[in-house]
Formats: C-alpha cells, sequence, structure tokens
C-alpha cells in the first residue's frame, strides 16, 4: 500500500511542473479534489452517511486532517512546481517524514542517536539542494513552497496515527475530501477573478484526471490504510524512494537533468532518512 501510493505520487510531482504553466496552482488544486470526491462518492456515500455521527463527533479532527493533507499540501506543491523542477519537490519532499520522527519524540518515543544522525544528514541534503551547494539560504520560491507542502503532509501523517478507531477509512477519505475542497472554495474564487480560467484541453484534463482520480482517490486511501496497517515511521521508510521515482519521471517526461551536485544531494536525503528509520531494528529483532 505505502509502496503503491509512493510511486502514484511521483506522477503527480510531474504534472504539477507540467501544468504550471497552462493551469494556476489553486485551480490544480481544487479541481483535482473535485475529481477525486466525484471518484470517491459512488463507494463511499452510503458508508459515509451511516457514519455521520462518528463524523460529527470527530469533526475537529476531520477538519485537521482535511486542512493539512488535503487544502494545504498539494496547493503548496502546486505552487512550487511553478518556480522550481519535478526532481527537487521530490527530494524535497523525501525529507518529510524526519517531521513524522518529531513528532514520535514529542510524544515520548526515544529516537536514539543514530535515527538523530540520520536526520540529521537529511536536513542537511535538503539544505545543500535548496541552497545550491552554497549553504547561503538563498532559496528558490518553488524551494520554499515545497518545503511548506512537506511540513504539511508529514503533520497531516502524524495525525493519520490519532485518528479515532471507529472512524472508517472511506467515510474518513471522503469526509477529507469534501472538507478539503470546500475550504479551497474561497481561494479558487480570488483566483478565478485575478488570474482567470483555463482551457480545457486533453493537455490540461487529462493530468487533471490522473492527479483528481489516481494520486488522490487511490494514493490516499493506499497511504492511510498503510499508515493504520504499520504506522507513520515503517511507511515513511518507503516513501524515501519517492525521489528516485520522480527524478526517472521527469528525465523521461519533462526531460529534466540528473546533475552530480543534485545526486549527491539525493545519496544524502535517502541516506539520512534510511539511517534514521531503521535505528533500533536490530535491538527490536534480537530481543
Amino acid at each position: 500500500m505505502a509502496l503503491l501510493a509512493t510511486v502514484v505520487w511521483s506522477g503527480s510531482f510531474v504534472t504539477s511542473r507540467a501544468l504550471a504553466d497552462s493551469v494556476p496552482p489553486v485551480q490544480h488544486a481544487f479541481w483535482r479534489w473535485l475529481i477525486a470526491v466525484a471518484a470517491v462518492a459512488p463507494f463511499a456515500l452510503r458508508r459515509t452517511w451511516r457514519a455521520r455521527a462518528v463524523l460529527r463527533r470527530h469533526f475537529g479532527y476531520l477538519l485537521a486532517a482535511s486542512f493539512l493533507g488535503v487544502t494545504l499540501y498539494n496547493t503548496l506543491v502546486n505552487q512550487a512546481g511553478v518556480t522550481t523542477t519535478a526532481g527537487n519537490m521530490g527530494m524535497i519532499m523525501a525529507a518529510s517524514p524526519v517531521l513524522m520522527a518529531c513528532y514520535e519524540r514529542l510524544g515520548g518515543a526515544r529516537l536514539g542517536a543514530r535515527r538523530t544522525t540520520g536526520m540529521l544528514i537529511a536536513c542537511a541534503g535538503v539544505l545543500l539542494l535548496v541552497s545550491k551547494g552554497s549553504l547561503a539560504l538563498d532559496l528558490a520560491p518553488g524551494d520554499l513552497w515545497v518545503i511548506g507542502g512537506a511540513l504539511a503532509f508529514g503533520s497531516y501523517s502524524a495525525l493519520l496515527r490519532r485518528r479515532p478507531p471507529e472512524l472508517g477509512g472511506l467515510p474518513f477519505l471522503f469526509a477529507t475530501f469534501v472538507l478539503g475542497a470546500l475550504m479551497l472554495l474561497p481561494a479558487y474564487a480570488v483566483s478565478l477573478t485575478v488570474q482567470g480560467g483555463f482551457t480545457p484541453t486533453p493537455g490540461t484534463v487529462t493530468p487533471l484526471l490522473y492527479v483528481g482520480v489516481v494520486s488522490s482517490a487511490v494514493a490516499f486511501f493506499a497511504w492511510n490504510k498503510a499508515i493504520a496497517l504499520i504506522g507513520a515511521a515503517r511507511a515513511g521508510v518507503v516513501y524515501y524512494l519517492q525521489p528516485v521515482c520522480v527524478a526517472l519521471l521527469s528525465y523521461a517526461l519533462l526531460g529534466e537533468g540528473m546533475s552530480r551536485p543534485r545526486a549527491a544531494c539525493m545519496g544524502l536525503i535517502l541516506g539520512g532518512v534510511v539511517l534514521g528509520s531503521t535505528a533500533g531494528r536490530g535491538r527490536a529483532l534480537s530481543s
């Protein structure tokens, strides 16, 4: 489940970059979630209606999850696609599991020296990537937007571990899609007024259908299920494959190159997060 979500989401970074010049970021996000609501509705409406009392009881939790995972995360990534590459987006997003580990620590879990070292290495890789090796913090606007997206996604994933047991997977998914799309409505109206709409063509509609049906309905269901089964930390290990998938897709579909400095930053990020995520596994197995 985690691998399926990771591979599918890699494609969504490519579409964010590909649509950056033709579909305004907020409109991209709004139509993505509107399509996702339509795709999930036939399977979820009846179960969501039956769970309405539970949904009302946990409305605050649903609102927070919807804002972080639906309204905020993908909108920031779409905005990042205007001024940075798909490869950069994928590599920066790979550091979001570091935030999941931080939430674990705040919850009382001990990270240990190995995990802390891995987190520091991953953060160093991100800093080198976005500062183009100078560490002068001369960040491109798109890099800053995707860092915000990584923070939103890490927070959403950590929040999933606190999902009330009585809140079923499909009603939760449908409710967050609906609430997230509704919260995007004001920004969508402003975007239409200021930027105007976009022209529906095969080049815009096909990517929107992909991100709406596959990257939203399918991938979010798979990711939520993976975290329910194995937890955010273990699912995050699989998420580290995303930069590799994004780099290959952006090279094949967008013609983005892979320079040696970028490859070195990828190595730092992947090495750091893998080191941090595997800390303690040997002790757990031996016990």
